[in-house]
Formats: structure tokens, C-alpha cells, sequence
């Protein structure tokens, strides 16, 4: 499979688990729901990594790559933080479309901090998200 592929699957289950988790997280607290989201995960993604890799794999990583992976789960970690208390506090079919503003937060920091080249393409894609996010968003009383 290629990654458009993966993408789209990876999609489809994001889709999924909003849904999921506006059922879940109803009446409980939204961090203690986030945590049993998050153990899930880990042994999920954990039983997956030993089925397909070898444990001593870990010790061959260098220290930036600890050290940029466990950054990037401190953001995800905060990220589903505020997700849950926002399904909690909203309805799933606006704070989705908000949380995907993450796409063109992706643009600017890949152009700022990896300097990947951006085209006018990567612009009017970002202004329809942006549009998009603010359609769905929208309360209409």
C-alpha cells in the first residue's frame, strides 16, 4: 500500500474515533477518559511494535530521535487533552472540523521549522480548510 492509501485509512479511523469518543467521554471526566484512550493505545501500539520488530530495536535509537519522539507524544498528549474536553463541551461534527485546522497548522510549522518549500497549492488548500473548519463550525441559532 502506499501512503495515500494509509492516509485515507488513516482518515477513515480518525473519522471513527471521534464518533467513538463523543460516545465515550459522555459523563466522566474528559482527562480520565483521555488517560484510558491513551493506555489503550499504548498496548495496542506496543503489541504491534514487538509482533513486528525486535525489542534490542529500541536500543539502537540515537538520543534525538528519543528525544523528538517523546516531544511529539508530549503534543499528542495535549492535543487529546484538549480534544476530549472540547467533544465533551461540543458537538463531534463542529470540533472535528476544528481539530483538522491541525492540517494547515502542519503547513506553516513544515515551511518554518523542516523548510519545506510551500506552493500556491499548499496556500489555496490551507484557505479552504480554514473555510471549511469556519462553515462547519458555525452556530446558527
Amino acid at each position: 500500500m502506499n501512503w495515500l492509501t494509509w492516509s485515507l485509512l488513516s482518515a477513515f479511523f480518525a473519522g471513527l474515533t471521534a464518533v467513538l469518543a463523543k460516545i465515550g467521554v459522555a459523563g466522566v471526566n474528559s482527562n480520565l477518559a483521555t488517560a484510558i484512550r491513551t493506555s489503550v493505545v499504548l498496548i495496542f501500539t506496543w503489541g504491534i511494535a514487538f509482533a513486528t520488530t525486535k525489542p534490542s530495536a529500541l536500543l539502537e535509537f540515537p538520543r534525538r530521535v528519543w528525544l523528538f519522539l517523546a516531544l511529539s507524544g508530549v503534543a499528542t498528549g495535549l492535543s487529546w487533552l484538549c480534544y476530549f474536553r472540547a467533544l465533551q463541551l461540543g458537538e463531534v461534527s463542529r470540533v472535528a472540523p476544528v481539530d483538522k485546522l491541525s492540517v494547515v497548522f502542519v503547513i506553516v510549522f513544515s515551511a518554518i521549522i523542516l523548510k519545506e518549500r510551500l506552493s500556491v497549492q499548499h496556500a489555496i488548500g490551507g484557505a479552504l480548510i480554514v473555510a471549511g473548519a469556519l462553515v462547519l463550525a458555525w452556530q446558527h441559532d
